[in-house]
């Protein structure tokens, strides 16, 4: 195993331990709920911290837990053996590359989701999608640190042909693995995740598959 696969294993069980595990706290290390000052039920101001995820309001007892958003990746590979990244043009990370995706809507699976996400970023459309595996982020969105819990798929497309930036991607590239690096990537879970996908692209190969 190479000196950067050992240093991306080790930088995401530092970040899964100091940041999930040990503290539900934001980055100014605030409650994650610190900016929900009334009680979304009874309108009460009097919504007071219960857990290091939850508030309860002492009015009427009602009590809400921050729980990760569902968010959805594509890892999406054409028939030259390049992957399709896009280039994001919001913040956060703004600028840096990102892989296509986004939030899963009300009432919508991982799979409907994936698919919306990359017709939406960039026209192509999702023919098969499996699930690979999941990693949890921060996701900071006005001034709220939001978790995530970011499914990854491997997707078949209809076409790789006529890709284009839409929505929130501000450019379509498609990458040759040995130029994918995961440190180009800004927000940490996909980073993360492209680590794991170049390592198993590179085992795949080395094992002639």
């Amino acid at each position: 195993m190479s000196n950067e696969s050992l240093h991306y294993i080790a930088l995401f069980a530092t970040f899964a331990n100091n940041i999930y595990q040990k503290t539900y706290m934001n980055q100014e290390g605030k409650h994650l709920l610190h900016l929900f000052g009334y009680c979304p039920k009874c309108g009460a101001k009097a919504f007071a911290e219960d857990t290091e995820k939850s508030k309860r309001c002492e009015a009427c007892g009602f009590t809400y837990f921050m729980n990760p958003s569902a968010s959805t990746v594509a890892v999406i590979v054409d028939e030259r053996d390049r992957l399709l990244v896009v280039r994001r043009s919001k913040e956060p990370a703004k600028g840096t590359l990102d892989l296509p995706g986004g939030f899963c809507d009300c009432y919508e699976t991982g799979e409907e989701g994936v698919r919306r996400e990359v017709t939406e970023e960039t026209g192509l459309s999702v023919t098969e999608s499996q699930y690979l595996f999941s990693l949890p982020n921060m996701y900071r969105y006005s001034g709220l640190d939001i978790p995530t819990l970011d499914l990854f798929f491997l997707c078949k497309v209809a076409s790789t042909e006529g890709a284009k930036a839409m929505d929130d991607a501000g450019e379509v590239l498609w990458l040759p693995w040995q130029k994918v690096k995961a440190e180009d990537f800004g927000l940490k879970s996909i980073s993360l995740g492209v680590s794991r996908l170049i390592e198993k692209f590179a085992s795949a190969k080395a094992n002639g598959r």
